[in-house]
Formats: C-alpha cells, sequence, structure tokens
C-alpha cells in the first residue's frame, strides 16, 4: 500500500511539472524587428518614329528588415526588379546600414544608403508619385548616372553625419544639414580609385511643410568605359568618309555636381521643383563634360486619401545644350483603393530633340500594393 501511495504521489508530480509552461524570453532588439515590403506591377507604352513600344513589366519588389538595438536603428533591404530587362531579373542587397540616433541635432549613419543629395532622392518609389523619379535625377543623382555607373537606386557605401537645429517654440526644428562621404561607385562596390566623394546639403524650414535647400557633391568616378564618334577621311579619289566609334577607359573621372530645391508637404498637397548641374565625364565623350536638368510637379488630392491628381514638367540636358533637352509634360491621377493598395495612371507628352522626329506619346499604369 505505501509503494502505491508513493507511486501515485510521484505520478501527480510529473504530471504537474509536465503542465507547467515553460517561458522563453525574447531579446527586446528582437521584438523590435519588423518586415514590410512592396511590390509594382506596370504597363507601359510610347510611340517615337519607327521605335513603339508596348509591355507589361515588373518594375520591381523590395523586402525590409527595419530594426532597433539601444540608439541604433538599422535596415536591412533587398530589392527584385527587371532593370536588365525581361528574363534577366536582377536580385540585389540594396540598403544596409546602421543609425545612431540618440539625439536629435547629430545622427551618425554608415553603410550602404540613400546619397545625400536632392530632395527626391531619398523618397521611396511607392510614395514618390510618378512612373520613375525624374529624368535628371536618374542621371546626376546615382541611379542610372550619365557616369555609366550601375543602376543604384541613389545609394553609396560610406558614413554620413546629419543633424536638426533650431527648434521654436512649437518644437519644429527649422534647420536641417547632412553630409557624407563615400566610396563613389554606387552599390555592392568597394573604391576603385581609393578616392571618395563628399556630398552634403543643408535645408531651411521656415513654415510647415516647406523645405528649401541647397546640395552639393565632389567626387570621382574610379573608372568609365566611354565612347567617342570617330570620323576619318581616306585619301582616296574621291576621299571616303568613315564614321566609328571608339571605346576607351577612363580613369578617376571628376564629378561636380549641385543642386538647388524646393518642397512644400502638408495635408496631402505636395509641390516640389529641382534644379541640378554636373561637370565632369560621362560614358559618352560626344555629350561633353557638363549636363543640366529641372523638374517641378504638384500632386493634390481630389478626393483626400482616396484619389490625387498630378502634373509634372521635366528638361534633361545630357550635354547641356538644347540640341540634346528631353523634355516631357505628364499628367495623370493616383487612385487608393486602401492605404496599402493603389494605381497610378500618367500620359506624357514627350519633346526629344536628339530624335530625328522630336515628339511622341507616352503612357504608363501602375499597380502598387504594400505588405
Amino acid at each position: 500500500m505505501k509503494k502505491l501511495m508513493t507511486l501515485a504521489l510521484m505520478a501527480i508530480a510529473l504530471t504537474a511539472q509536465a503542465q507547467e509552461k515553460t517561458t522563453i524570453e525574447v531579446p527586446q532588439w528582437v521584438k523590435n524587428v519588423k518586415f514590410s515590403g512592396y511590390g509594382m506591377l506596370q504597363y507601359q507604352g510610347q510611340d517615337p518614329e519607327d521605335n513603339a513600344t508596348n509591355s507589361f513589366n515588373l518594375r520591381l519588389a523590395r523586402f525590409i528588415l527595419d530594426g532597433k538595438i539601444g540608439d541604433f536603428d538599422w535596415r536591412a533591404q533587398i530589392q527584385a526588379t527587371n532593370v536588365k530587362g525581361p528574363g534577366e531579373p536582377t536580385v540585389q542587397l540594396v540598403d544596409l546600414y546602421a543609425e545612431w540616433r540618440k539625439y536629435p541635432e547629430f545622427k551618425v549613419r554608415a553603410g550602404q544608403f540613400k546619397r545625400a543629395f536632392t530632395f527626391e532622392n531619398p523618397t521611396n518609389p511607392i510614395t514618390q508619385g510618378w512612373y520613375a523619379y525624374a529624368n535628371v535625377i536618374n542621371a546626376l543623382s546615382g541611379f542610372g548616372d550619365r557616369t555609366g555607373e550601375k543602376s543604384s537606386g541613389g545609394r553609396d557605401i560610406g558614413i554620413q553625419a546629419s543633424g536638426d537645429l533650431f527648434p521654436n517654440a512649437e518644437g519644429r526644428r527649422l534647420f536641417h544639414y547632412q553630409i557624407g562621404v563615400y566610396n563613389g561607385e554606387g552599390i555592392n562596390s568597394k573604391d576603385a580609385d581609393n578616392k571618395k566623394d563628399i556630398i552634403g546639403g543643408v535645408w531651411v524650414m521656415p513654415v510647415k511643410g516647406v523645405r528649401i535647400g541647397a546640395f552639393g557633391w565632389t567626387g570621382t568616378k574610379g573608372s568609365i568605359s566611354a565612347t567617342q564618334t570617330v570620323t576619318s577621311v581616306s585619301e582616296t579619289n574621291p576621299p571616303v568618309v568613315t564614321t566609328n566609334k571608339v571605346t576607351t577607359t577612363l580613369t578617376s573621372v571628376r564629378k561636380n555636381r549641385y543642386a538647388i530645391s524646393a518642397e512644400y508637404d502638408k495635408d496631402q498637397y505636395t509641390f516640389r521643383a529641382e534644379y541640378l548641374h554636373s561637370q565632369g565625364w560621362g560614358s559618352n565623350l560626344d555629350l561633353g563634360d557638363k549636363a543640366d536638368g529641372w523638374y517641378a510637379f504638384g500632386i493634390v488630392p481630389v478626393i483626400k486619401s482616396k484619389l490625387h491628381a498630378k502634373a509634372r514638367y521635366q528638361t534633361y540636358r545630357p550635354a547641356k545644350e538644347w540640341a540634346t533637352s528631353k523634355t516631357m509634360y505628364e499628367i495623370g491621377a493616383n487612385y487608393f483603393f486602401t492605404k496599402n493598395l493603389q494605381v497610378n495612371l500618367e500620359y506624357a507628352r514627350v519633346n526629344d530633340r536628339s530624335l530625328a522626329s522630336h515628339n511622341y506619346n507616352f503612357v504608363d499604369v501602375e499597380l502598387d500594393f504594400r505588405f
């Protein structure tokens, strides 16, 4: 009997122990990790003379991890896109950085991230509002750069200091600064010539929603595969004229750029204008060593949080001459089914003076979603 009582008590004790919940303490930094992303699906058509095209396209997908460890924020972002064209997708790491944010007056970011140049560059593609960034931003802010740098989404590897100063009575800060030192080669690339790019910007915010700023950029591109048109005339009678494209490699090509920017962004009304100028050779030597461009746009709510109308004017001159200019007059609308699902419509009349027939039409339709 005594043995039975002992066995019964042991069974009860084991059962109670098995029923106890095991608690695993999750570190706070794991709790602070957030996963998000978005996808952008696109239809695009245009009708330049003898070169009309139309196609569905997977513009891009992004997968994002954001986190916080103590006074540091961090981000890791991967992008998949058809940047090389259908059937040749590119998957690459676009962001990987940590930023010390203990004080709003002085923050330090290190890793791979957006260059400190222009207001438009840091904007997210899904919130930027258009089928693409302005042509001048693409060419002179490190996207498909005129230097031939691979598409970098405006990013580079380096370190940046920034801060917001002079709070007013409501606590809104009136002045922002940022300055960074970068490899100068674009994303996922080491410095090719051991010379760094220095990029900085400042802006004032005198009224809520208003920013007025200026940016500067000086540095080098380690190497450029550049082409030049070479014409030769034979000594025969009659002479024969031959035109060829000659490819050469330029090293440590200088980049000197500046931008002037203004923006109003409040209550779903967004107006922005920027002018960019570049001095330095690009991958096409026939275009010379200067380029510039500008854009201005407005996006306004027709039905708040539901339907926005938009218009944009932009010009890019790859040789800083009107004979090379490409100008687009764009109108469109963005409709939000929910805050995470939208469709964007856009029509543009294009004037491209580098073509024999300058004018043509352009349309873009996008379905964008977040998760």
